[in-house]
């Protein structure tokens, strides 16, 4: 009796849950009949327009000169000149070295100058008194000879010292680190007291007055860019001046000017390198800071359709084009390369005039007769359906 009793609950609700099936079936179909009944598409009349889109991409900030302080002599540092962030002209003394043992060295090689002079004046005194000599017959040539290869070698000697005085002086001068350009002092790890020498790095001096702004561009992108202007240097011409925005997401008041395209593809990325030149007046930029190069696109007369209004096929676009008995014919048209995610350009395919289907294209077939409405109209006719599909399902 209980093993009867239980059967008969199991199927009951087993034929609860079918009958629900049914019900929701039906439901559907009358849903998905009155659906197919309403005939009514969003239509756009075509017009042209100018816009004006953009591409963005990231970038890294580099000054137009980072140039990296080292010592050409090796010795303790005596005097920080500047400080960190310290605005530097060329030829400005940044660091002192240690200068006593170069300075004896200069004073040792102009002791050393002031004795080959010395030596080459008195073979020099030798030298002519021996020409007298031999004028009389007194010497022969070999002593002749042997008085010009002493003023010989005391005028090789003197040119000795006087190459040692010019390194002494030079070494001396190293003793003072000056900077090579304008530019901004980065950070300086080393202080008063340390030994320093050519192998470690002071710090560097950026030139800022110009910015070297780099980012990446895909390797499909700048080919289609090369292909359409013919070569690098006129892909490089053809280039609109671009806009640089900021870490905290504002523009920079100076246009860019692209300057050079890396001739290598980089193979992890399948990128290519490319600069962008910005003037600094201000010293807002800074050497390693990051930012968003902006290219600008302007279209003349632009045909603008939005992307719902498209099929994709193959890489192919298709739209929908009303003809005027409210006939829809699938036509395959090209769009530019920049988008804003929301919208196409087109450039062949459709003309200013010609209407097309912008929503709904997905139930459509070529060919099919349509009641075409104003994209206004389908809009209020949703937003309509979502306040009765609320509304039902606060009642339920």
């Amino acid at each position: 009796m209980k093993i009867n009793q239980l059967f008969l609950k199991r199927w009951g609700k087993l034929l609860i849950l079918s009958v629900s099936l049914i019900g929701i079936s039906s439901c559907g179909q009358k849903q998905n009949g009155r659906m197919r009944k309403s005939n009514e598409f969003a239509v756009r009349t075509l017009k042209t327009a100018d816009t004006n889109l953009e591409n963005t991409y990231p970038a890294v900030i580099r000054g137009k000169q980072d140039i990296e302080i080292r010592p050409k002599i090796a010795g303790f540092i005596t005097k920080l000149c500047v400080d960190e962030g310290s605005v530097v002209k060329k030829g400005q003394i940044l660091f002192k070295i240690d200068d006593v043992q170069y300075a004896e060295a200069v004073n040792q090689a102009k002791a050393a100058v002031k004795v080959a002079k010395a030596s080459i004046a008195t073979a020099n005194l030798t030298y002519n008194n021996k020409i007298e000599l031999k004028k009389e017959g007194i010497i022969g040539d070999y002593e002749m000879q042997t008085a010009t290869n002493a003023l010989a070698s005391a005028s090789a000697t003197l040119a000795q010292a006087n190459a040692a005085l010019v390194i002494a002086n030079q070494n001396l001068d190293y003793c003072h680190i000056k900077s090579p350009s304008d530019g901004v002092v980065g950070s300086i790890p080393y202080r008063v007291g340390s030994l320093v020498s050519g192998s470690v790095s002071l710090t560097i001096v950026s030139n800022i007055k110009e910015m070297y702004v780099y980012f990446s561009m895909n390797e499909k992108d700048l080919l289609k860019m090369t292909k359409k202007a013919g070569d690098i240097d006129s892909t490089i011409k053809s280039f609109p001046s671009v806009k640089l925005r900021l870490a905290d997401g504002t523009l920079y008041s100076e246009e860019g000017k692209i300057s050079t395209i890396s001739g290598v593809i980089d193979q992890t990325t399948g990128s290519v390198s490319i600069r962008a030149d910005f003037a600094n007046p201000n010293s807002l930029l800074k050497s390693g800071g990051s930012g968003t190069i902006v290219i600008p696109y302007i279209y003349k007369e632009a045909i603008i359709i939005p992307q719902t209004a498209t099929l994709e096929i193959q890489d192919k676009k298709f739209v929908y084009v009303v003809d005027e008995n409210n006939k829809v014919k699938y036509t395959n048209v090209s769009k530019a390369d920049v988008d804003d995610g929301q919208n196409y350009i087109i450039t062949s395919g459709l003309k200013a005039g010609e209407r097309i289907v912008t929503q709904g294209i997905t139930s459509l077939t070529d060919g099919a007769t349509i009641t075409p409405i104003t994209e206004e109209a389908a809009a209020e006719k949703i937003k309509q359906a979502v306040k009765m599909g609320a509304t039902q399902g606060q009642r339920k």
